[in-house]
């Protein structure tokens, strides 16, 4: 750390004042590509809230400032109009530049404060990682230079709180041959995700207190969306059928909503059987409810067709539908969408519009140009079967190696997969085991919250390099095997 001293030519009979002023010009207070006004600046408002130079006390004159630091006359000039203007000093004609009697408070003066965010998981088997196709990214780019290049009025004022019609309609085609819901564009809203199009709608149809039935185990991300709506989420079982209506009706008969991922819940994967749905719609209509479908990965099916969506059969009467191009094409886009009865498309969108006006206009033709021109059906049609290798090199690796002590059922549509111990272990097994492969993906015991939570993880198989994923699987199995073994060590061991 380099320190210039600074001596003061200034005579004043009034102030007493130091031989030297210290300036650190090189410290973690001073921004290296500043110009040099700016990093003048910065280094003395460090010594005047440092207590070097104290209230009152006279500044080195400009002149001699200038020739110890090295830097500019000019530069010493602009520090101390900006000292001044700040109100760290004072100036006095005839008598100089001095440090103010009351010093402005810094956040500095406190102390660097640490904030820490978690980042999102971006390692082997983490969950949320994506591949697109080559050519479906070459058909993007084009695209969107081409909506570029045509820039229009549409993005020089506020627009639809639902999003552009263009790209609506297109989502509406794509519902009705995908997933066999018919809506009316005017239906679908545009949001930056499902969490954000979860909090909209939470919002607009129910109130601070209100009990909402929640999948156990559920989607964590989505629980957290809930309690900060002040809602009260009502922890209904999930069998291998889904959601188990019986329970939700016994714990919460009166819930104004549930939130349900049917066609492939997370994170059992397992799809709610057409009794179930059924039986679900059917506590709609006689609580005066509304089931809020999360349609979690259901364009990644890999064997047979997916199951009608409980939109499609609800025929968006008691059903709001969520889906997302976060995984079809690529989180980055912050493209999502919902699809709502009719009843509330207006109070959704007033909410959408207190909320924050509208969504983002400059991606929405180059996503509409995808679905319309089948470039995003292609991306599908090749995705899928990188992903199905991914799934079942993963499945069968981790089954191997772990000789068989690890149950790996493949599933048949999403992007990750679930690896069981039995459930008698401890399922301080399966922590132990994750720490010391280092992978993603989470503990399955993390997404459960009343129910017992079955010991094993959830990894996710999409958008990591085979080598990788191999590599992690093969850790995972290995570690496994050697936590139940230092288990039964230390059960069996002597007290």
């Amino acid at each position: 750390m380099r320190k210039i001293p600074t001596n003061s030519a200034a005579k004043s009979v009034a102030t007493s004042r130091k031989a030297e002023l210290t300036l650190d010009l090189d410290g973690p207070h001073v921004t290296k590509s500043a110009s040099s006004p700016n990093r003048l600046y910065q280094a003395l408002c460090h010594a005047i809230t440092g207590g070097i130079a104290k209230p009152g006390e006279p500044l080195p004159p400009q002149r001699a400032l200038a020739k110890q630091t090295g830097f500019r006359r000019n530069a010493v000039t602009s520090a101390y109009e900006r000292l001044i203007a700040d109100g760290f000093a004072v100036a006095t004609v005839g008598s100089g530049t001095f440090v103010a009697a009351r010093i402005p408070a810094r956040a500095s003066d406190a102390g660097t404060t640490t904030i820490a965010v978690e980042p999102p998981q971006q390692g082997p088997l983490a969950l949320g990682c994506t591949h697109i196709d080559a050519r479906a990214l070459q058909r993007f780019r084009a695209f969107a230079g081409r909506r570029m290049r045509a820039f229009g009025a549409e993005h020089l004022h506020y627009g639809d709180p639902r999003g552009s019609r263009e790209l609506r309609a297109a989502i509406a085609d794509h519902l009705l041959s995908a997933r066999g819901l018919r809506c009316d564009p005017d239906q679908i809203m545009l949001t930056s995700g499902t969490q954000h199009a979860l909090r909209i709608v939470l919002g607009a149809i129910l109130k601070p207190g209100d009990h909402i039935w929640c999948e156990d185990p559920g989607y964590p991300a989505a629980r957290r969306a809930i309690g900060h709506c002040g809602l009260r989420p009502v922890s209904v079982p999930v069998d291998a059928s889904g959601m188990i209506v019986a329970k939700g009706r016994a714990l919460a008969p009166t819930a104004g909503a549930a939130y349900v991922t049917p066609s492939h819940q997370f994170p059992l994967g397992v799809q709610m059987s057409m009794t179930r749905r059924l039986e679900l719609l059917d506590w709609t209509r006689k609580a005066n409810a509304f089931v809020i479908e999360d349609d979690y990965d259901s364009e990644f099916r890999y064997d047979g067709a997916p199951l009608l969506s409980l939109a499609g059969i609800d025929h968006l009467s008691r059903v709001i539908y969520m889906g997302t191009f976060a995984k079809t094409l690529f989180p980055g886009l912050r493209i999502g969408y919902c699809a709502l009865p009719e009843r509330l498309v207006g109070p959704v969108t007033s909410a959408r519009a207190a909320f924050d006006r509208f969504p983002a206009t400059l991606m929405e033709g180059a996503v509409a140009d995808m679905l319309n021109s089948g470039a995003f059906a292609a991306n599908l049609r090749k995705v899928r079967g990188i992903y199905r290798e991914a799934r079942d090199m993963l499945a069968s690796t981790l089954s191997a190696v772990s000789d068989g002590r690890l149950s790996v059922p493949v599933p048949s549509q999403g992007l990750h997969l679930v690896a069981r111990f039995d459930p008698a272990t401890d399922p301080h097994v399966a922590a132990a085991a994750k720490a010391e492969a280092g992978v993603g993906g989470w503990l399955l015991a993390e997404t459960y919250f009343r129910a017992r939570p079955l010991p094993g993880f959830v990894l996710g198989f999409a958008g990591h390099p085979m080598p990788h994923l191999i590599a992690s699987a093969e850790r995972l199995a290995k570690s496994s095997l050697a936590a139940l073994r230092t288990r039964r060590k230390a059960k069996g061991a002597p007290r």
